[in-house]
């Protein structure tokens, strides 16, 4: 590792877009603690270019900090020397899960020892918001810079002249997430069971609304009474009083409202003409003009 400069300019960072993606998955794949690795790249005058990552394996990873063991270096100089040996280690990543992109206390110490060199950048991944940041020197000072280029095979170059710290945020339609096994993921149910749920629902209300009007609201129902035969049989269907006392019977004429089954009058109150076998009561006083006998006889 190199001594710093006094250069007070931020370092120019190009990183390749590939390279993005894989620090993005590798953060996503915790996304409760830390999770580290160094970037490989190479320095081209005031800035450098990141071509390459390289995951930090069996790191001491915890909530709120991870570091580096033997065993991590190890595992990264393996990797270096077989798939990188022309290339150099210029700066690290690590990710802050739910917690925004910053240099805490602990990562401001890990870069100052192990990545002090001035072109040596530390970049930060939140995988909760999908926000993320390069730092790196100026002059003594770790600042967050405030241009980084991204370079995508795919899609060409794109740069960041913003003038302001930029976050390249946004998930790559070809990226692939990988979830963390002992996350608790949540997943809606299926389209079918959402409609059969729907149907079901409006049934239930129809059948109920049904029911409170057959309690609520009854509607009259018509029988015909035979007195004098004793039979009772239903009205059709349809059949009415209406406002003016008559009641209409689908099929017949309108009847008077004396002629409604309620209305019948007993065999008892049946006026005697009504029956022709028994004889018409005669009134006080009068004659019948059959027991009258002929003027001509002559009277006893």
């Amino acid at each position: 590792m190199g001594k710093r400069k006094s250069d007070q300019r931020q370092p120019r960072v190009m990183i390749e877009g590939e390279v993005l993606r894989q620090i993005r998955q590798h953060a996503r794949s915790n996304s409760k603690t830390e999770v580290c690795g160094v970037l490989i790249g190479e320095e081209n005058g005031s800035g450098l270019n990141i071509t390459a990552r390289i995951a930090g394996l069996n790191a001491a990873q915890a909530g709120t900090y991870v570091t580096f063991t033997q065993d991590t270096w190890e595992h990264i100089y393996k990797i270096k020397d077989k798939d990188y040996p022309d290339e150099r280690i210029v700066g690290w990543y690590h990710s802050h899960p739910g917690f925004g992109v910053f240099l805490s206390d602990h990562d401001t110490f890990i870069h100052k020892n192990f990545f002090s060199a001035p072109l040596q950048v530390a970049w930060v991944y939140d995988p909760h918001s999908d926000e993320e940041g390069c730092f790196g020197w100026s002059g003594e000072r770790l600042e967050r810079l405030e241009e980084i280029h991204i370079k995508d095979d795919k899609g060409g170059e794109e740069a960041g002249e913003t003038g302001k710290p930029e976050p390249v945020g946004g998930i790559e339609n070809d990226e692939v997430v990988v979830e963390d096994p002992g996350q608790d993921t949540e997943h809606g149910p299926p389209a079918w069971l959402r409609w059969t749920l729907a149907i079901c629902s409006h049934v239930l209300l129809m059948a109920l609304a049904f029911v409170a009007a057959w309690l609520f609201f009854p509607r009259p129902v018509f029988f015909f009474v035979d007195p004098y035969r004793g039979i009772v049989s239903p009205a059709p269907s349809g059949t009415h009083i209406n406002s003016d006392g008559t009641v209409t019977i689908p099929g017949f004429s309108e009847a008077p409202a004396s002629s409604r089954p309620d209305r019948i009058l007993p065999p008892a109150q049946v006026p005697p003409s009504a029956n022709p076998a028994e004889p018409v009561p005669k009134p006080n006083g009068a004659k019948d003009p059959t027991d009258q006998q002929d003027q001509n006889v002559p009277r006893k």
